[in-house]
């Protein structure tokens, strides 16, 4: 599965099921999405091997594309993704019997379709990932607001003003 998300819409922009997917596939597909959607501000993944080949390095170079590489061993660095991946895992590929590669595509199409139309996010208004997309608000016309995807998220927010974080060291008891 490659599964491909906008950290900002919650939108799955695509999820291409297949025997294998190389770098170059990757890439035609990626390309396809920039046509669609426009470029986006950073690509954030791990470090697969489709990932890291000389085809996506090329790709990336080419469309001067910033790409991220979360940390071996790290998956909350792309916490939203790894859900969605989860959610997608619990709900649709662990309760199916896909009869053939085409049975999988037409199964997992409608089920993302489902999941950008049909269900509400909370961290979007409680609107569906379609409907945020289509409407021009402040979070997604704003450059500042890519810089608050999960790509780039503080790990903890900076104590408020006035809260004393100079504590001295609990033993174990």
């Amino acid at each position: 599965m490659l599964n491909v998300v906008d950290d900002v819409t919650r939108e799955c922009l695509a999820a291409i099921p297949d025997t294998s997917i190389s770098g170059r596939r990757v890439a035609r597909e990626l390309t396809t999405l920039i046509e669609r959607r426009g470029k986006p501000g950073m690509i954030v993944s791990d470090s697969g091997t489709e990932l890291t080949s000389n085809a996506i390095l090329r790709w990336r170079s080419e469309h001067r594309i910033e790409w991220h590489y979360i940390a071996p061993g790290k998956p909350m660095q792309n916490g939203f993704v790894e859900s969605f991946n989860g959610r997608m895992r619990d709900e649709l590929l662990n309760e199916t019997m896909f009869r053939n590669l085409a049975h999988a595509r037409i199964v997992i199409t409608a089920w993302a379709t489902d999941y950008n139309t049909e269900r509400p996010h909370s961290a979007l208004d409680y609107r569906t990932p379609a409907d945020y997309a289509q409407t021009p608000t402040t979070a997604i016309a704003r450059p500042a607001a890519r810089d608050e995807s999960s790509a780039r998220r503080a790990i903890a927010q900076p104590a408020p003003t006035g809260v004393n974080t100079n504590r001295a060291p609990v033993a174990p008891g």
